[in-house]
């Protein structure tokens, strides 16, 4: 039976401008910036001293905490600086800088044939001493969503290739291209969890990869895939279970609350190659998109790579181009720095032009039309939310459940009067404890 979850809008998707372009690999980089917090949870503690040689996938940051995950070198090179560098959004996060030699010398790798037949630790350690994280935009560490604690089992896993968010098109690449290596992970997911069903939830403007994964997982009688009717923001996990299996995640609630684990497709592809092949993360395939670049495509960079590379790349700005954005244009992050890295968690680069672009300053007073909270998924009341927050009553947000926002930017999409609403979400956030 088919589900879906309350609100939700239907913006134009834009994926045509990248869709139909393979994946390439980008140019390597003269250098890195890699932030030593990548993830949810705590930072990782330097590893590397400023003029020591680093190989690819040698660890330059260790994990401080069960809920973090260790960055490693994406280049052979020296490291040449240790210092706070700004992040995709605005905030300064301590960095390695390391200087490529171009020599593309990796550590030593562990090809593993016969990982079916380890142990569930130990392909828990191999998860995380890759520095997997969920590469669908939360980066949070995968090894932590594979150790539920006791009391709340999983009985499903969902992958998710909705790719809901308009332009990008990087996991719709990674299906088309990687389907089998996606089915693979997804089977050292289930061994991981003990589970017996997973479920591949696939939004149905994207027929090319519902047949290709349905092809990959035949004679996998516990992998489905599903298709789901276009609408955003269906990739959230709240929102892509309660279409998927009409299970509703509670008020401030995680989705093992009901049994289930969500995981994006291009983790689970990271997942095989680090217990097949021992490989950390340390590329990823970004979308650059928009209508204010030359040659948008889908791109397999290095993490750490300057945005201004990546621009570079896809032939540069066509003279309209007015802002860039790291992610999608409902959920990511205006640049004001184009020499930031990407990090794991950067799925896209969006460029707009100037007709494209809400500038600061043009929104109005809020006129209570309440579009927003007939849209909003979560069923807050952004309005109030956002009048809240612009008057500096912070405290008082809190009692229209501000920290259940996810921040999906549908209400800011409707809103006649072209408020900010998102912004002022993250500012209360910014300044009251959950």
């Amino acid at each position: 039976m088919q589900f879906t979850f309350k609100g939700g809008i239907h913006p134009p998707d834009s994926k045509e401008l990248a869709r139909d372009r393979a994946i390439r690999r980008a140019r390597a980089p003269k250098q890195v910036i890699i932030p030593l917090s990548q993830h949810i949870g705590a930072p990782c503690k330097l590893a590397v001293e400023i003029g020591q040689r680093v190989k690819v996938g040698e660890v330059v940051g260790t994990p401080e905490g069960f809920v973090s995950a260790p960055v490693h070198s994406s280049v052979s090179g020296k490291v040449i600086s240790v210092c706070d560098y700004p992040g995709v959004t605005g905030k300064m996060v301590s960095s390695v800088v390391i200087e490529n030699d171009f020599l593309e010398e990796w550590i030593p790798l562990s090809d593993r044939p016969d990982y079916q037949s380890l142990l569930i630790d130990q392909l828990k350690h191999m998860v995380k001493d890759a520095g997997i994280v969920g590469m669908g935009g939360a980066a949070f560490p995968t090894h932590v969503k594979l150790s539920p604690p006791a009391e709340k089992p999983i009985d499903v896993v969902i992958i998710s290739g909705a790719e809901c968010e308009p332009y990008l098109t990087a996991d719709y690449r990674v299906m088309l291209q990687n389907a089998r290596e996606i089915i693979e992970g997804t089977k050292i997911i289930m061994m991981i969890l003990g589970v017996t069903e997973t479920i591949i939830g696939i939004e149905d403007n994207k027929p090319e990869a519902i047949e290709i994964m349905t092809k990959a997982a035949a004679g996998e009688p516990q992998i489905s895939v599903l298709s789901l009717p276009v609408k955003y923001p269906q990739g959230a996990e709240k929102m892509l279970i309660k279409a998927a299996l009409n299970r509703t995640v509670p008020e401030r609630g995680l989705p093992m609350d009901v049994g289930v684990l969500v995981l994006n497709i291009s983790t689970a592809m990271a997942v095989y190659e680090a217990v097949r092949y021992g490989k950390p993360l340390v590329e990823r395939v970004i979308t650059v998109s928009g209508e204010g670049i030359n040659y948008p495509a889908n791109l397999l960079v290095k993490v750490g790579i300057p945005v201004s590379d990546i621009i570079e790349e896809c032939g540069g700005f066509k003279t309209t181009a007015a802002k860039v954005i790291a992610g999608g244009p409902m959920m990511g992050f205006a640049l004001s720095d184009l020499s930031v890295p990407v990090t794991k968690g950067t799925s896209g680069i969006l460029v707009l032009p100037e007709d494209g672009v809400a500038h600061a300053g043009e929104f109005r007073n809020c006129i209570r039309c309440g579009r927003c909270i007939e849209i909003c998924p979560m069923g807050l009341m952004p309005s109030m939310l956002s009048v809240t927050s612009e008057k500096g009553f912070y405290e008082m947000s809190k009692e229209y459940n501000l920290f259940d926002c996810f921040e999906c930017g549908s209400c800011t999409y409707v809103c006649p009067s072209k408020r900010p609403i998102v912004q002022l979400v993250r500012l209360a956030k910014s300044l009251v404890k959950p």
